[in-house]
C-alpha cells in the first residue's frame, strides 16, 4: 500500500550518488607539523531502511510530542502505522504484521561461514563488540580449543547471527584468554574511501622532508599503554556534575589554541628538536604531586622612623 497513489514507482529507486560533504574541519597534528584536514562520515545512510510514524486518517508524519504534522490532532499509538519515505511527500504504508512476518528466524546459533585473513576484514566494517565466554565447564574444551587455533593460524571466523529481530554479519577473533565476536557494517552500508574529494592527488614526495618525517615518526613510536586514553570530556563532565550537586559554580573552560603556521620543511625540523619528549604519554605518578594555588601573604609593615626631638 502506498500514499498518495504512488502509481508504478517501487519504493526503492536508484538515487545519484551525492558528492560527500565533510562534517569537521581541522588539522591532523603531532609535534609541530599540522596537516590541514576534513572528515567525511564513511556510512552510507541512504542504504539503511528507516520508516516514519504517520497518522492512519491522513497519513500525515508525527512529532515527538505526538501531533500530526499535517492535521495538528494529538494521536494514540492505535492511531499510528508506519511508512518508507520514498520520495518527497511519498509513503509505502507498512503494517507492525507485516513487518513480523519477515523477521528471521534464530537458531541461537553463531554460524561461522568461513576463515579469513585479519587483513580482509577493514577497521571500518567494526561495529558493536561483544566478549564470548564458554556456557559452563563442558564447554570449557572446546572454546580453549576453538581460541587457540584462531590464535594459532592468524585467522579470524566470518559469521551470521540473530542478537535482536535482524541477521548480522559478525567476526569471531580471540584476545588474550578470551574470544571477541565484533559485530559488522554490511559492505553496502561503507563508502568507498576512493569517494573522498581530492584524495587522488598525487603530489611529488620531497626525498628530504620523507626522510624527516620518519624519523620523527620513529622517535614519537611508544605503546598503547604509555598513551594518554582518559577521556578528559567525560571527566570534565563530571567534574562539572560534582560541582553542581555541592553548589558550586563552574566557570571554567579552555580556549582553542590555534596550530603555528609554517612550512613543512620547518615544521619537521623544529619537530625533531622537540622530540625528546613523547606527547601524549601518561605522566609518571609522583610521591608528593601538589595542585598549584594561590596564596595571599600580609606585607611587612615597614619599620617606624625615629622622630627627632627638639
Amino acid at each position: 500500500m502506498t500514499q498518495k497513489n504512488a502509481g508504478v514507482r517501487p519504493a526503492f529507486v536508484s538515487r545519484p550518488e551525492d558528492p560527500m560533504r565533510s562534517i569537521w574541519k581541522g588539522h591532523i597534528r603531532f609535534l609541530l607539523v599540522a596537516i590541514p584536514i576534513r572528515v567525511y562520515n564513511a556510512l552510507e545512510a541512504s542504504e539503511r531502511i528507516q520508516f516514519n510514524q504517520l497518522h492512519r486518517d491522513d497519513f500525515g508524519p508525527i512529532g515527538y510530542d505526538k501531533r500530526c504534522k499535517k492535521c495538528g490532532e494529538i494521536v494514540t499509538n492505535d492511531q499510528i502505522t508506519k511508512g518508507y519515505q520514498y520520495e518527497p511527500d511519498r509513503y509505502a504504508i507498512v503494517e507492525p504484521e507485516e513487518i513480523a512476518k519477515i523477521k528471521i528466524k534464530t537458531t541461537r546459533a553463531v554460524d561461522i561461514l568461513g576463515f579469513v585473513e585479519s587483513s580482509e576484514v577493514a577497521p571500518m566494517f567494526f561495529d558493536s563488540p561483544y566478549y564470548i565466554g564458554p556456557d559452563g565447564p563442558v564447554a570449557e574444551k572446546p572454546f580453549a580449543l576453538l581460541r587457540q587455533v584462531l590464535k594459532d593460524t592468524g585467522k579470524i571466523g566470518l559469521a551470521k547471527v540473530v542478537l535482536r529481530d535482524r541477521e548480522d554479519l559478525v567476526a569471531v577473533f580471540p584476545h588474550d584468554d578470551g574470544i571477541v565476536l565484533q559485530k559488522l557494517r554490511y559492505p553496502a552500508e561503507v563508502r568507498k574511501v576512493e569517494d573522498v574529494p581530492e584524495i587522488d592527488a598525487a603530489p611529488k614526495i620531497d626525498k628530504k622532508e620523507l626522510a624527516l618525517a620518519t624519523s620523527l615518526v620513529e622517535q614519537m613510536i611508544t605503546t598503547f599503554a604509555d598513551i594518554d586514553t582518559v577521556d578528559h570530556y567525560h571527566e570534565a563532565l563530571r567534574k562539572l556534575i560534582d560541582s553542581k550537586i555541592k553548589g558550586k559554580k563552574v566557570t571554567e573552560f579552555e580556549k582553542y589554541e590555534e596550530p603555528p603556521r609554517m612550512d613543512i620543511m620547518t615544521a619537521l625540523k623544529k619537530s625533531l628538536q622537540a622530540s625528546s619528549r613523547k606527547p601524549m604519554v601518561k605522566a609518571a605518578p609522583t610521591a608528593s604531586k601538589k595542585k598549584a594555588a594561590l596564596t595571599l601573604v600580609k606585607s611587612k609593615a615597614a619599620p617606624a622612623k625615629k622622630r627627632k626631638v627638639g
